[in-house]
């Protein structure tokens, strides 16, 4: 028997044996969820930051090598957030020393250049959270003071952060991706165990999707529309091991493999349909790529090198599972 409309909660999943679809609640009514696997110019393509640096490279997301110079960020700055559409990546800056600041930049990803101002966040943090689906982004968190806010801009347009709603948590350094539903995220400090979930297309508070063990900060969320990888991190020890969750459901973290060198969070991490990355990384800094075929499990696999070994960047794609 179906529930009532006011018995369903907002983001709540069902598959539909009518339509044979997959459909989500907005909290009023029943969607279908659409997925693709996009027809882009060039392929898939990320697009990297190198922390402490206003340095942007790019990489063929379905090849391997290493990357690219892009361009340039407007500003040079530590512990970004990015988030990104097909055509669009947008930084959240953070640390531009000796302050924080609230300032985004955005760029076209197909093409190759500096970046453009895009508008303000609400606050001068690092909200080192960052994802969205096709039309809106969301920057979560920060640590000068420790918030739980989480602001939302239309990537499409250019403008100023609006408050979303409030994470379950209080701190920085988690790190999210999502599928064109629901954003995942996990990871924070002070460390905890924490994934949390939005429905991207609503605004509201974070709800608990479930737990990875060990509780951890610095991790890399990546995901295809699926699928939900979180790989590395910190406890404070560096971690190797990437753990996944299936997004249209709820529940703890499972096992998928590890990365080729233990290491804590290098950049926000990107993925295409197919393959989730995580570049650099910390104790040691580092420059190595790592990759993941996101349908199975099993070990990550070397790609290349990002032109300097680092522990604080921040990636885009124009290809990633919130498409």
């Amino acid at each position: 028997m179906s529930l009532p409309p006011s018995e369903i909660p907002s983001g709540a999943m069902r598959f539909n044996s009518d339509s044979q679809k997959l459909e989500y609640w907005n909290g009023s009514a029943w969607f279908q969820v659409h997925t693709f696997s996009p027809n882009l110019d060039g392929g898939a393509r990320g697009v990297y930051n190198i922390g402490g640096a206003n340095t942007l490279e790019y990489i063929n997301l379905e090849s391997t090598g290493n990357f690219t110079d892009f361009g340039d960020l407007s500003d040079t700055s530590y512990e970004n957030a990015a988030c990104s559409s097909s055509t669009r990546g947008v930084w959240r800056m953070g640390y531009t020393n000796p302050a924080y600041t609230n300032i985004m930049d955005f760029i076209t990803i197909s093409s190759t250049g500096n970046s453009q101002d895009f508008g303000d966040g609400t606050t001068s943090n690092n909200p080192t959270m960052g994802l969205s689906n096709s039309t809106r982004g969301l920057f979560a968190g920060g640590r000068q003071p420790a918030i739980n806010t989480i602001e939302y801009i239309t990537i499409p347009s250019t403008g100023n952060a609006v408050d979303y709603g409030d994470m379950t948590f209080t701190g920085s350094y988690a790190s999210g991706a999502g599928s064109p539903v629901r954003g995942i995220y996990h990871g924070n400090r002070p460390q905890n165990t924490t994934i949390d979930f939005v429905t991207i297309a609503t605004l509201g508070n974070a709800t608990q999707f479930g737990d990875r063990t060990p509780a951890s900060e610095f991790p890399v969320v990546v995901s295809n529309s699926r699928r939900a990888l979180i790989m590395g991190g910190t406890t404070p020890t560096a971690l190797s091991q990437i753990d996944y969750v299936q997004i249209s459901t709820l529940g703890d973290a499972i096992s998928f493999g590890d990365l080729t060198v233990a290491r804590r969070k290098g950049s926000d991490g990107t993925s295409s349909p197919t393959r989730g990355f995580m570049i650099g990384g910390g104790n040691p800094a580092s420059n190595v790529i790592d990759y993941v075929n996101i349908a199975t499990q099993g070990n990550a696999v070397d790609f290349g090198d990002a032109s300097a070994a680092q522990a604080s960047g921040s990636a885009v794609s124009n290809a990633h599972g919130g498409l």
